[in-house]
Order: C-alpha cells, then sequence, then structure tokens
C-alpha cells in the first residue's frame, strides 16, 4: 500500500473535532519536513451515519466507510492511529444528529426507536452498529497502556489543581446493590475447545423456545461469562436508596455508562426514572403509551412528547410533585435545545447525563460535593446499582472521607494497564444482552447440547453475555510485566477472586506469570476494593503504582486518579500496541466537550486542552521512527514533547475566560516553541535548517498572529452545526490568523 499515509488523524465530535481544525494544519506541515503524511479520516457520530446510510444521497454527499477501512488497518503491522475523543452516542443524541443531518439535506432515515414491521427491524440493527461505543472496540485490537503525560504531572507538582478538601462528617457515599446485581448472579466458564454456543430462552409459559443467539462463536481456551440484573431487586433497591437520602437530606444521584453500554445501563437508567417518578407513570400509563415516551431516554422525554397536549400541564404539575416529595437530585448542566443556553437540569434528565467514569471523579475532587437545585453544594448519594465497579468508588469515598482530597502536589501517580484487546469483556457484551419478555431460562447451550451457563429471569430482567478471549488475556499480562519493569513500580492486577470472571482470569494471570521474567518485580493480584485502597496509601506517600485492570475498570481507573491529581484526564496518554504489531494513540477524554461548545457559540472561546492531542503525536512519531528507521519522524516526537513542556511552563494553555487565550491560541505558541526546538537540535542539520526561518517568522510576528487571534474572542460563532459542522464556518473561527496560516503554507 504505498499511497497510504504513514498516520491517520481521526475526525470526531464536540470540542475535540473543533481544537483539530487548528491543529491538524500545523502538525501536517511539521510532519511534510520529515517525511511524513497523515490524513484525516471521518469517525464522528455524523459521519458514521452518512457513511452507513449512502442509499438515497447525492454522490457530493456521500463518504467512504472509515471505521470499515480502519477495522482493516489495525490488523496490519504498521497501523499508526491518532484517535481523539468521540460520542458514545445515546439514543438521543443519535436522533438529534440525525434530524441536524435531514435539516441539511441529507436523506438520511428517522431512528425507529419502537420498530414495526420487518423494514423498520432492519433499519434499527443497522443503526445500533452507530450508537454507543461502535468506534472503540473496533479500533482497539490490543491492550491500554495508560499514563499520567510526564509534561502535566510536573506542572501539576508545581501549579496543583484545585481541589476542595473533605470532613470526616461528610455524609457523601456510594451505594450500590448487595444481591440481584450482575456481581452476584455472575456464571464464568473457560471454553477449552474452539466451538460455537447458542443463546436460548426458555418460557415458563410453555410457549416455544426463543433462540437469543443461534452461533456465538467462541475459540479454545476463552472466557465467557453470563450474568444477569434483577429488575425487582433493582427497583427495590432504587427505591430504599431514595427514602435513605431524603431521610439523611442529601442529594441522590445515579451514576451508570449509559452510553457505552448501550443495552444494559440504558435500562437500568429508564428504571431509576420510573421509580423515581413512581406515581407520574403510574398515572399516566396510558397517555405515556400512546405518546411512545422512553423512559430509558431520561425524563427529558416525557418533557418533550408531551409538549402541547392537553394534559401538557397536568402532567408537569404531576413532575414537580415527584420532585417536591422525593430527595433533591443532584443537577448537572445541559445545553438547551430552544434557547442555546446552558442551564442546569437534574441527574435524571437524559441518559448521557450520567456517564459514571466523568461525573463521578468531580464530586471526590470536590470535597464529595455537588450541585443542588437550590445552586449550593451539598452532600450526595452516588447511586451505583451494580457492585462489580461500585465497590472501586466506594473505597475512593471512604479513603477520601478519612484522609482527605488528595494532594497532587505530592501524589504519586497510577499507570493502567486495561485489558481491552478483541472487544475483551463488558464493551463485548452489546449484541449478546437481552430483556427477558417473561419469566424462564436463559441458557447457553454448546454444540452437544450441553448447557454451559443457565438462569431464571423474570419479566423485563437485563441477561447478558461476555467474552474475553486467551490471547488479549496473555498479551495483557505480557504488557503489564513489561511496563512493571519500565517503571519499577509495585504491580497489582485488580481481579476479586470471589467474582467467577475474575477467578478465571487469576488462573491465566498466574499461569503466564510463571513464564515471564518477573525477577525484581512486585506484582501482587488483589480484589477492587483492597487494590483501590491499597493504590491510595502509596499515591498519597507520593509513589507510582501499575494498575492492571480488566476493560470497564481500565476507564474507572484512568479517569479517577487523573482528574485528582492533574485536574483532567483529558492529560493521559494512552497507547494501544495492537496485537498485529501497529499502535493506536488515543489523545484523552471528552468530559466537558459539550459545555465548551457552548462558549464558542457564544464567544468564539474554545477552551479545550489539546495537551493530549501533543502527547498522542509525539508518540505517534516516534513510533514511526522506530518502526520505519525515519531518524527525522523520532526527532519531531522528542522535540514535539519538549515543547510541549515548554508551553505549560510559559504558562500557554487555554483559559476558560473568553478573552484570554484559547486552544488555537495555544496551538500557536506550541508551533512556535517547536519549530525553534527543531531550528536548534542538532541530531539533524537538514531539519534544522528547514525550521530555523518558520522559527524565526513566528517570533518576528508572535504579536501580530496573537492579535489576529484574539480579534474574533467575544464573538458569536456560526459553526454550521452541532454535530455536523461546516468546515469552512470552522476554520473562520479556529484559523484566523492570516498571517499563522502564510506561515504554514509550503512555498515553491
Amino acid at each position: 500500500m504505498s499511497t497510504q499515509p504513514d498516520i491517520f488523524y481521526t475526525l470526531t465530535d464536540e470540542a475535540p473535532a473543533l481544537a483539530t481544525a487548528s491543529l491538524l494544519p500545523i502538525i501536517q506541515h511539521f510532519a511534510g519536513a520529515a517525511g511524513v503524511t497523515i490524513e484525516a479520516t471521518d469517525i464522528s457520530l455524523a459521519g458514521r451515519i452518512i457513511a452507513n446510510f449512502p442509499d438515497n444521497l447525492r454522490d457530493d454527499q456521500k463518504i467512504p466507510k472509515a471505521m470499515d477501512e480502519l477495522g482493516k488497518l489495525v490488523n496490519e503491522p504498521h497501523a499508526n492511529i491518532i484517535k481523539l475523543p468521540n460520542i458514545s452516542a445515546s439514543i438521543p443524541q443519535l436522533q438529534a444528529a440525525i434530524k441536524e443531518l435531514q435539516e441539511q439535506g441529507y436523506d438520511i432515515p428517522d431512528y425507529p426507536e419502537e420498530p414495526e414491521g420487518s423494514d423498520e427491524k432492519f433499519l434499527q440493527k443497522r443503526y445500533s452498529a452507530i450508537l454507543g461505543s461502535a468506534v472503540n472496540p473496533v479500533l482497539r485490537q490490543g491492550n491500554a497502556d495508560r499514563r499520567p503525560i510526564p509534561a502535566a504531572k510536573a506542572y501539576a507538582k508545581i501549579n496543583p489543581p484545585q481541589n476542595a478538601p473533605w470532613t470526616t462528617e461528610s455524609q457523601t457515599h456510594v451505594a450500590h446493590m448487595n444481591e440481584g446485581d450482575f456481581f452476584n448472579n455472575e456464571q464464568s466458564t473457560t471454553v477449552h475447545d474452539a466451538g460455537n454456543v447458542m443463546i436460548e430462552f426458555i418460557p415458563h409459559d410453555g410457549k416455544d423456545t426463543t433462540i437469543l443467539n443461534p452461533r456465538v462463536k467462541l475459540e479454545a481456551d476463552e472466557v465467557i461469562d453470563s450474568t444477569l440484573m434483577s429488575v425487582k431487586a433493582l427497583r427495590s433497591f432504587i427505591k430504599q436508596e431514595m427514602q435513605d437520602a431524603k431521610d439523611k437530606g442529601i442529594l441522590f444521584s445515579v451514576h451508570l455508562k449509559a452510553t457505552m453500554m448501550k443495552v444494559s445501563d440504558p435500562e437500568m437508567f429508564g428504571h431509576v426514572v420510573e421509580v423515581f417518578f413512581e406515581d407520574v407513570f403510574t398515572k399516566h400509563a396510558d397517555l405515556f403509551d400512546e405518546l411512545g415516551v422512553n423512559s430509558n431516554n431520561g425524563i427529558s422525554d416525557v418533557y418533550t412528547k408531551i409538549k402541547g397536549h392537553e394534559k401538557e400541564a397536568e402532567v408537569l404539575a404531576d413532575i414537580e410533585t415527584a420532585l417536591a416529595d422525593g430527595p433533591e437530585l443532584m443537577m448537572v448542566k445541559h445545553k438547551d435545545e430552544i434557547t442555546d443556553e446552558t442551564v442546569f437540569v437534574t441527574n435524571l434528565h437524559l441518559p448521557n447525563k450520567v456517564i459514571i467514569d466523568a461525573s463521578v471523579p468531580p464530586i471526590m475532587r470536590w470535597g464529595g460535593k455537588t450541585r443542588s437545585p437550590d445552586g449550593e453544594e451539598h452532600d450526595v448519594k452516588i447511586v451505583i446499582p451494580d457492585s462489580t465497579y461500585a465497590v472501586f468508588h466506594r473505597a475512593m469515598a471512604e479513603d477520601s472521607r478519612e484522609n482527605g482530597t488528595f494532594d497532587p502536589k505530592t501524589t504519586g501517580s497510577v499507570f493502567n494497564i486495561g485489558l481491552m484487546a478483541q472487544k475483551a469483556e463488558e464493551y463485548g457484551s452489546h449484541d449478546k444482552t437481552y430483556m427477558a419478555e417473561s419469566a424462564g431460562t436463559i441458557r447457553v447451550v454448546d454444540e452437544n447440547d450441553n448447557i454451559i451457563h443457565s438462569h431464571e429471569v423474570e419479566a423485563g430482567d437485563i441477561w447478558r453475555m461476555c467474552q474475553a478471549k486467551d490471547a488479549p488475556i496473555k498479551n495483557w499480562v505480557e504488557l503489564a510485566v513489561s511496563r512493571s519493569h519500565i517503571t519499577g513500580a509495585p504491580s497489582v492486577f485488580w481481579l476479586d477472586e470471589n467474582r467467577p470472571h475474575d477467578a478465571e482470569l487469576i488462573k491465566k494471570v498466574e499461569a503466564h506469570l510463571k513464564t515471564l521474567d518477573t525477577d525484581g518485580l512486585e506484582i501482587q493480584i488483589m480484589a477492587p476494593l483492597d487494590a483501590a485502597k491499597y493504590t491510595n496509601k502509596l499515591v498519597r506517600e507520593g509513589k507510582n503504582v501499575n494498575a492492571i485492570t480488566g476493560n470497564v475498570l481500565r476507564d474507572h481507573v484512568t479517569d479517577m486518579y487523573p482528574i485528582l491529581e492533574l485536574g483532567t484526564s483529558a492529560k493521559m496518554v494512552s497507547i494501544v500496541p495492537e496485537m498485529a504489531g501497529g499502535a493506536m494513540f488515543e489523545t484523552g477524554a471528552g468530559g466537558s466537550a459539550p459545555d465548551q461548545i457552548v462558549q464558542v457559540e457564544q464567544a468564539s472561546h474554545l477552551r479545550w486542552d489539546s495537551l493530549g492531542e501533543f502527547a498522542a503525536i509525539a508518540a505517534s512519531f516516534d513510533e514511526l521512527g522506530r518502526s520505519t528507521d525515519n531518524e527525522k519522524a523520532s526527532i519531531l516526537g522528542t522535540t514535539l514533547d519538549n515543547a510541549t513542556t515548554r508551553l505549560l511552563n510559559e504558562g500557554k494553555s487555554p483559559s476558560r475566560k473568553t478573552g484570554e487565550l484559547d486552544n488555537k491560541g495555544s496551538h500557536f505558541y506550541l508551533a512556535m516553541y517547536w519549530a525553534e526546538e527543531l531550528a536548534t537540535q542538532e541530531d539533524n542539520a537538514e531539519l534544522s535548517e528547514y525550521f530555523v526561518p518558520l522559527a524565526q517568522t513566528l517570533k518576528d510576528n508572535e504579536a501580530k498572529i496573537v492579535e489576529e487571534l484574539m480579534a474574533v474572542e467575544g464573538q458569536e460563532a456560526d459553526l454550521g452545526g452541532y454535530y455536523h459542522t461546516d468546515p469552512e464556518k470552522v476554520a473562520a473561527v479556529m484559523r484566523p490568523s492570516p498571517t499563522l496560516n502564510r506561515a504554514l503554507t509550503p512555498t515553491g
């Protein structure tokens, strides 16, 4: 593939996408001097919709299926992909994106939320490939290596992010189920021979057996799990915790992964909504059925579908009564679709407002406090129904109450080696998650009619099966040992022998460790609750720890600790060494990206910090240099790291305040420092000669360029869309300096 670019750079959504409009031209210009080609590829939510529904589009509207192309690329030995954060689309986000595209003239079909007939069912299935975490499982054909960016860590010790103090009197705590949840119902098996299994549902009422999945392919030595969430137990738990929150006078909040876990968690969220507003849903059951209200989409779905109805006032009054009678709810920021203003809504408003790894760490950081309906901050009950991972957050709350908030000036770092290759564990369960239609038995049966797993279910119970192949598990252990040697830090596998899945993994981990060089390494296996306490003790002493975790804990750990020690999880470098030999470089978390778009639209100011991009790009150049013997590429990586350190030390990161340096201004200073680093390095005279004039041009025109960049500050910005922006309009906002643009345009 001689024409294939050296590096693929993904176009995604929201704030990261706007930042790309400013940063990518700079990166491409610098890369060109080293003979490195970088190509942008669209994996945004809107891009995925357009690519997957070309049926009625004009030729000029069609785009390639970037996900298919990248899916093939990650299985090639020289893959090099820089991936920015993308939307893990919930149904409301998908519907909003479809509506926007339709308004822009794209003949895209509506999403059939409740499909009728085979055509609509097929259409819904096509859209299911876009919902939730549709991108990551495809591209992550290797395990995760995540760690704080060294420059960011050094900067945080001198300029620590602000954390609020905890008190020992804080009532903030994590509540989780102790029975009836996924943890307590799990069954796990290691399948020794390759083959297929079938998932079937046998109803208790004597009706015919339903084949839920006729063929799940399994590899030799693969670990498979099945489990269920009892809806009866879940709803009872929610009601109990609501009453407890009201009795204690603290806020009530629920924290799930309703966008990533696109089948199970939206259902659980819907049950929380229905229990909290039980009287409303009971009284208006027929009306809501008529209107097609879906509690999985939050209480906002009621507001949307009742609007203009003759019973609107009555329903809204009943909602207000429910809010008054129940415990006060945690409030979260939301962009009003009508006014475009940022408002505060309840934690039960939309499913994408309850992303656990983005919602719990800020509470830990701010002394166990979060916003209440009165606008003040109060203690909060953090409801995480499934105990499997809730125990980690429980440990963080208990530790913070006992020992106080983490001090960024003195804390160590938590490095993570995460099992996620080839859709390992929970994120691979989307196509094997089912809601029981009635009471019965759901079974996993092999080709010889042997029953592998069996669960008794009641109507509405959430049943799922997950997989973890042996090769990724072995690679995960090898990566963990390798990183342990490199860091010299203690390493902990976060595995609970009392959880069936973890018990199977422990057998494999112990067997694989015996084949590897572990001399001088401190490696332990601990249940997540104990692992968190052990890790917290060491990092409070200023020591580093390698947290070796499964897929979901990877997300939780690599958001929690960076937010506490760095202020944001975007300041992590995340490398995915693909098992085929290439690599993907992820650039950080999306976090508050939606809120940042509002500031851009109102004042042309993007506060997104591209530090994660800088680290990923530098690592990408370094990998390219090693794998292709391109000395210039390696030098680009080294000098970019140096420029990033200078950027932080000089205080040129984006400000949150309009009228001060923002993302595009930060990119200019990165370019100037990077050009200076390249001009003065002595390892390659040709690169030095190329960048001397650019460095001088940028330095001589610094004041003028900054003035041109700041000229748009405070002005309203029309981006041409939210999910599908207009490139020219975005460029006007993100590349407003003619002087800088000319300097980055090759001549001759």
